[in-house]
């Protein structure tokens, strides 16, 4: 293939071209606003050796009767507008690991990125949040911790 076929096939197709395009820079900007974010994603079944190995500190931002049906062993409880860098709890952790999750992955990225901003040197976000903890069949406390 040259560049003279390549231009011919865009002339012929110039909407399925203008859609490779669209799709090219929204993966491009997706990628590099990752990178940027200032922290990692974390996998379910990487999240037990992270506890274990680095004693990470696991912030379930579940609303508490959520919380009370099911989450990660050792996880603490905190809900979203008890969520504060600066509070007793996170503070104490600044140099710790901290790995934030929520039922779904979406309050606990948006907390992640607070966290970044305040400061905290190992950040990670539980990508997918309980949910994707439970599809991968790894096992859930019940109650208060």
């Amino acid at each position: 293939m040259n560049l003279e076929t390549l231009m011919a096939f865009a002339g012929r197709h110039p909407m399925l071209s203008l859609a490779l395009v669209g799709l090219t820079v929204a993966i491009a900007y997706t990628e590099i606003a990752r990178l940027l974010r200032g922290y990692r994603a974390v996998k379910p079944a990487e999240l037990p050796a992270l506890m274990n190995q680095q004693n990470a500190l696991v912030v379930d931002l579940s609303a508490t009767a959520d919380f009370d049906k099911g989450h990660i062993a050792g996880s603490r409880s905190l809900t979203p507008s008890q969520f504060d860098p600066q509070g007793k709890l996170l503070a104490a952790a600044r140099q710790a690991p901290v790995v934030v999750a929520c039922r779904n992955g979406m309050a606990s990225a948006s907390a992640a990125g607070k966290l970044k901003k305040a400061g905290f040197e190992q950040v990670y976000w539980l990508d997918g949040g309980i949910a994707a903890w439970q599809a991968a069949g790894l096992p859930l406390v019940k109650g208060r911790a």
